[in-house]
Parts: structure tokens; C-alpha cells; sequence
């Protein structure tokens, strides 16, 4: 946030997150009562709020002609974005319910989809590190760092006293570029999403349930056993991995010393994911979902340790991040793959009651949003009471020891807590198949009843 005070930074950031926390569940709610309409019924939520979505997030990037009341602009239009970003995202996640009935073509959707996504991860930081890295401000020299003379000063911290300075307007002219084409990416994504998916009005849409209160639908969904302990594998390893991706570039800058690298190292995580999401998906057709998720999470761990152990080397770190990577891949696809195999089993135990996959997915995206929150206070507080110093050159050795345990101890810890609590998931390949084979009876079953019905009238 541009020239803002760093306290009423962090208010921003902890109001738009509490936001969040009332406007997932609420969307959820509101697209599973909305009407089937001729685009279906997730895709024009989509096409409504990709706009102004748009608008919003150009809008938190521009800086306004005004001083007092930045702060009220900047947290209106970043609570609006939130908004706007839930009404595209809960439903363009719960389409992976609408697109199919097979279980086999949702979980090939969700791969193709996952996939796609971590490549949109990778060119946005792509984009947006390579035009606001060319306006990127030197380092601060620190308390601690040497400067009896300038040539001394920039070979002991690193400062090369050669680059030009970079002016703010500078800067803030680059994040708005960046933004704009960010937007632009935005746009075109929907439109291809829109004109190139199609909802199917199967027959388990047909028969819906009676609508039910808001609340109710939270303590329905809620209440699904095996729903609240896979929510609970996916906030632990979500939290790990969230921690590992918000504090690994400054790890690779302050600790491991690659200022100028990091953007890369970055970039070969998220490209190795994006590779890899094709053999996790091979791998949980073939020896099923709960042994992907304890193989591909636990791969990842090693390289976790290894990072903060071995000594600074540039090519080392790229090896250990590409493989890193990979254990990253089995993170973004396997609990999405795995939440419509939680949809069928609510199905199946309460047949009367249908409709509610857009609440299931809500629920998914707010701990999503909640882990990241989460993982921005801790890493936050943590480096502040550390003493870390902003921009500086050189930190304290206090900073370097708390990174190493955000980036390796405390997402080991939290992997570990969340594999303890998939043990007790009761979902494993027999009774998904077997959820299967009786939704597939129930479908036939409300056809046969509706043909009889329409038979009947027609003699009537």
C-alpha cells in the first residue's frame, strides 16, 4: 500500500481478512439458492463479477490525489475486491460438481484445473516480479552494517552504490502497469471460462431439496464427519505450505543472501508444481487418494529440511526447490480432488437433501483464505518481534533464525499434526466406489420415478 503507514497497512490487511470470513460462506449460501438459468447456475456469478472485480483490484493499486482519507479508500476497495474475488472463485470451484457425475471426469477436471491454475501462479509472479523488479528500491544500510566509507559500505552489506536510484512515483508507476496487465490476464480468463464451460442440469439437480436457513446449511455441512476432518487435513497443510510460500523469498534474500535470485527460485517451485500436478494425478488413480496425499505431502518434507541446512549455494537451492516443488503439486491437487468424494458421501447419507455443493466448496475457499491469513499474523508478528529491519541489507541473526522456522520447522510441524488427522478420514477407495455405484442407483431410480409420472399424466 503505497507510502501507507505500516500499522494502518496491517489494519487493512486484518479487516479484509475478517471480511472474508463473512462473505465465503454467505456467497456459498447465495449461489446454492440461486435459480438454473440458461448459462446455468455458477456461471453467471462468474460473468457478473469479473468487472467489477477488475475495477476493484486496479483500484487498490492506484493511488489516490488525496491524504486523509487513503486508508478508507484502500480498505474499502480491498474489502470490495475480497467480495467480488469470492463471488468468482466459490463458484468457478463448485462447477467441478456441475461439469460431471463421473467421478473419474471430476477428478480429471480438478487436475486440468489445479494444473492451470498453479501456471496462472507462475506467470503472475512472472509478470508482476519482472516489471516491479526493474523498479525495485536498493536495500536500507542497517544499524549493524559497515559503513566507515562508501566503497567499504557497499562490499560488506552488498549495497552496489552503482544502481540508479529509483524514485516512489517510479515504483508506483510500475505496480500499475503490472496491475493492468494483471487485469487484463483477469478478463480474458473469464471469458474463456464462460463461452468454454458447460453446466450440466443433471438429474440429481433436478430433484432439489426444500430450501433451508443459512445456518442450517453451515450446521448440515458442518455436521458431515468426514467433511470436517478433511477441512481439518486441509487447514494444517495449508498453513504449512502457506508459511513456506509467504516467508521463502525473504529467506532466499535475508538468509541464504540471493537478493537478485529469489524471483527465480520462486519461479522453479511453481513450474515444477505445474509439472508435477500430471504424475499425482496418474499416481492417485493408481494407488488411490489418502496414499497420494501422505506420499506427496511427505515428499516434500526432506527438502524442507535440507533447505535451511546445507550452506548457501545458488545451484543447490535451485535443485532442492525444483524438487520442493514437486511435494507442492501433491498440495494444490490432492484435498480439491478429494472434496467432491465428500460431496457424493454427503449425498448418499442424506439423499433428500441436495443442492449444497456450493456451501461444501465456500467452506473450502474461507479456510483457504483463513490459512493465509493466519500465516501472514504469525509471519508478521514473528519477524517484528525477531527485529526484522524493512529493505534492510542485512538483518539481525535473530530474523535469520526465525525464518529457518517458518520455512522448515513449523510447516514440518503442521504436515504432521494434518496427516495424524487424515488417518481417522473414512473415505477410502471402497467406499468412494461405493458411493459411487449408489448415486448412480439413486440417479436411476428419480429418472424411472419422473418417467412413470410424465407416462401417468400423459393417460390422465
Amino acid at each position: 500500500l503505497y507510502c501507507l503507514d505500516p500499522f494502518y497497512a496491517s489494519i487493512i490487511l486484518f479487516v479484509g481478512r475478517a471480511w472474508d470470513a463473512v462473505t465465503d460462506p454467505t456467497v456459498g449460501f447465495l449461489v446454492s439458492r440461486s435459480p438454473w438459468t440458461r448459462f446455468g447456475r455458477m456461471l453467471p456469478w462468474i460473468l457478473f463479477s469479473t468487472p467489477l472485480a477488475v475495477l476493484s483490484y486496479f483500484l487498490i493499486w492506484y493511488v489516490p490525489p488525496f491524504e486523509n482519507g487513503k486508508v478508507i479508500w484502500y480498505l474499502f476497495f480491498y474489502c470490495l475486491f475480497q467480495s467480488l474475488q469470492t463471488c468468482f472463485h466459490v463458484p468457478y470451484s463448485a462447477l467441478t460438481m456441475f461439469i460431471s457425475s463421473e467421478q473419474k471426469e471430476r477428478d480429471s477436471a480438478t487436475a486440468y484445473r489445479m494444473t492451470v491454475e498453479v501456471l496462472g501462479t507462475v506467470l503472475g509472479t512472472a509478470i508482476q516480479g519482472q516489471i516491479v523488479g526493474m523498479a525495485n528500491a536498493p536495500c536500507l544500510p542497517g544499524p549493524g552494517d559497515i559503513v566507515a566509507d562508501l566503497s567499504n559500505s557497499s562490499m560488506s552489506v552488498g549495497l552496489n552504490v552503482s544502481e540508479p536510484v529509483i524514485s516512489l512515483e517510479h515504483t508506483r508507476t510500475a505496480y500499475m502497469i503490472a496491475s493492468g496487465v494483471i487485469c487484463l490476464i483477469y478478463i480474458l480468463c473469464a471469458i474463456v471460462l464462460f463461452f468454454g464451460v458447460r453446466e450440466q442440469k443433471g438429474e440429481i439437480f433436478i430433484f432439489q431439496s426444500e430450501p433451508m436457513s443459512f445456518f442450517q446449511g453451515i450446521k448440515l455441512v458442518m455436521g458431515h464427519g468426514p467433511y470436517a476432518k478433511l477441512v481439518m487435513v486441509f487447514l494444517f497443510t495449508s498453513l504449512a505450505f502457506m508459511l513456506l510460500e509467504g516467508n521463502f523469498a525473504l529467506f532466499c534474500s535475508s538468509t541464504l543472501g540471493f537478493r537478485n535470485d529469489f524471483q527465480n527460485i520462486l519461479l522453479a517451485i511453481m513450474l515444477s508444481a505445474t509439472l508435477a500436478i500430471p504424475f499425482w494425478q496418474w499416481f492417485l488413480t493408481r494407488f488411490g487418494k489418502k496414499t497420494a496425499v501422505y506420499t506427496g505431502t511427505l515428499s516434500v518434507v526432506p527438502f524442507m529440511i535440507l533447505v535451511v541446512c546445507l550452506k548457501s549455494n545458488l545451484i543447490v537451492t535451485y535443485i532442492v526447490s525444483f524438487f520442493a516443488g514437486v511435494g507442492v503439486a501433491a498440495a494444490f491437487l490432492l484435498p480439491w480432488s478429494m472434496l467432491p468424494d465428500v460431496v457424493d458421501d454427503f449425498q448418499v447419507q442424506n439423499p433428500e437433501s441436495t443442492g449444497h455443493e456450493a456451501l461444501f466448496y465456500s467452506f473450502y475457499v474461507f479456510f483457504t483464505k483463513f490459512a493465509s491469513g493466519v500465516s501472514l499474523g504469525i509471519s508478521t508478528l514473528s519477524l517484528d518481534f525477531a527485529g526484522y529491519i524493512s529493505r534492510g541489507c542485512s538483518q539481525p541473526e535473530e530474523v535469520d533464525i526465525t525464518l529457518k522456522v517458518l520455512v522448515s520447522a513449523a510447516p514440518v510441524a503442521l504436515i504432521i499434526i494434518g496427516l495424524c488427522i487424515l488417518y481417522s478420514y473414512p473415505i477410502n477407495e471402497e467406499r468412494r466406489q461405493g458411493n459411487r455405484k449408489l448415486l448412480q442407483e439413486q440417479r436411476d431410480n428419480e429418472v424411472d420415478s419422473e418417467t412413470d409420472s410424465t407416462e401417468l399424466a400423459n393417460m390422465v
